[in-house]
């Protein structure tokens, strides 16, 4: 298939497609929209960025019913911001043909997810957590559903979202067609999926997103101590577009964000424990280019389609080869040129190893070198009004002699003249005052 008009598409697919700009499709695209058309249950693994939430959507919206009021199709995504991504693009082709589409998630209003499916929503993006919660309130009903993708399969069918996409599964009618995508997919997904799929087709598009000719691997290997200067010295070394720097935990990508923001550098945090709306202000920063260094845990390996990532760096290495594939096809999308580095301290060398034999693809490496010194990065000085400004009032646990009260049931105390660091007594009255402000 060369063009989307070989497809039997109908014409307001066909407007959608002209919409958006779509005349020829990727090879996922090719492979994958022939035998969903035709009713198909299907596997598909593509790399990141390839097209695939096109090459499920357009069956989607030729088999969608915008008359009927009644959730027909069910998307279930790992993260937030891969919902969102989908909802972009069915919510395009529901503009043609009529239907709504619903994102439900966590960190957004219940209430009003529920009442978008009371007024009839058609399509029903979401994970897993929230869309099992609807279910268990009966808010939501699969027994109209038409076709159940599950993107990014192989998260989707790990132990941490295995159990309740079983049940969710396991409400879903025996006669709907059930679609996997996922830029990997192992042995035991595949073994998994034999539960819930019947007699499904497989397709796969290479190469993989870890190897793919459009990225460029660099491998540093890097001593405990000089991994924060090797990671500096690479973002001074930054070209005009996105860096994507992947930490392994929520807490250590706080203290590095705060620690490159301490420094100087423009940066910003992308990990689990952040509200939806301040999700969207970060992603709403990087995509406009107000924040070029996006410091970021897995979450941000599934779901964010941002064009101009420049350069993706595994500051730690990530658990599984499925990750690491994951976290390198953020960059080098849809075949444009991009760079992965990954810095490899003593203690990652053996997980590497495994790494490597599972991409297929032994990647060079290089002890890494420290570049030659240029001038540091220095906060400005603050003025003498700045300073000033600074000077008082004193924070609350610094005594008049400019030294730390010792703490006090928890809170630092102020010096007094009974002695040091002895608690200052509050009159009553103040003290409730105090607690209810």
């Amino acid at each position: 298939m060369s063009r989307f008009s070989d497809l039997p598409l109908g014409e307001p697919t066909r407007a959608a497609l002209a919409q958006m700009g779509f005349v020829t499709p990727t090879p996922i695209q090719s492979q994958a929209v022939p035998l969903l058309l035709a009713g198909r249950d299907l596997i598909a693994e593509a790399p990141t960025g390839s097209g695939k939430t096109l090459a499920f959507g357009l069956p989607l919206a030729e088999r969608v019913d915008p008359r009927q009021r009644a959730v027909q199709a069910l998307i279930l995504v790992p993260t937030r911001e891969l919902a969102a991504q989908v909802d972009q693009v069915l919510g395009s082709l529901g503009a043609q043909h009529g239907f709504r589409t619903l994102v439900v998630s966590g960190g957004r209003s219940l209430a009003a997810q529920t009442q978008a499916l009371r007024a009839g929503a058609q399509v029903v993006v979401g994970t897993p957590g929230r869309v099992l919660d609807l279910l268990q309130r009966g808010a939501l009903r699969l027994d109209a559903i038409r076709l159940l993708v599950l993107d990014e399969a192989d998260e989707m069918l790990d132990r941490g979202f295995a159990p309740d996409v079983e049940r969710i599964l396991g409400r879903a009618p025996a006669s709907r067609q059930t679609a996997l995508f996922s830029a990997t997919v192992p042995d035991w997904v595949r073994a998994t999926a034999a539960r819930h799929l019947r007699n499904p087709a497989t397709v796969r598009s290479v190469p993989t997103a870890a190897t793919a000719s459009a990225i460029e691997h660099r491998v540093y290997e890097v001593q405990d101590a000089e991994r924060l200067p090797a990671l500096r010295a690479l973002l001074d070394a930054r070209g005009a577009g996105t860096t994507l720097v992947f930490g392994r935990t929520k807490h250590g990508v706080k203290a590095l964000c705060r620690r490159l923001a301490a420094l100087g550098y423009p940066v910003a945090a992308l990990q689990g424990n952040l509200s939806q709306n301040a999700r969207d202000r970060v992603m709403a920063d990087v995509r406009a280019g107000r924040v070029p260094i996006l410091i970021a845990t897995n979450v941000a390996a599934r779901g964010i389609d941002v064009e101009h990532i420049e350069r993706v760096i595994n500051y730690e290495l990530p658990e599984t080869p499925e990750l690491f594939t994951h976290r390198v096809g953020r960059t080098g999308r849809m075949g444009r040129q991009g760079t992965a580095i990954t810095l490899l301290a003593p203690a990652d060398l053996t997980r590497w190893t495994r790494m490597e034999r599972s991409i297929g693809r032994a990647l060079p490496r290089t002890r890494w070198t420290a570049p030659a010194r240029g001038p540091e990065r220095r906060q400005p000085l603050p003025s003498a009004a700045e300073s000033n400004a600074r000077a008082t009032p004193r924070p609350v646990g610094v005594g008049a002699d400019g030294r730390e009260a010792p703490p006090v049931g928890g809170r630092r105390a102020l010096p007094t003249a009974g002695g040091p660091g002895r608690p200052r007594r509050r009159p009553a009255a103040h003290a409730a005052g105090r607690r209810a402000v």
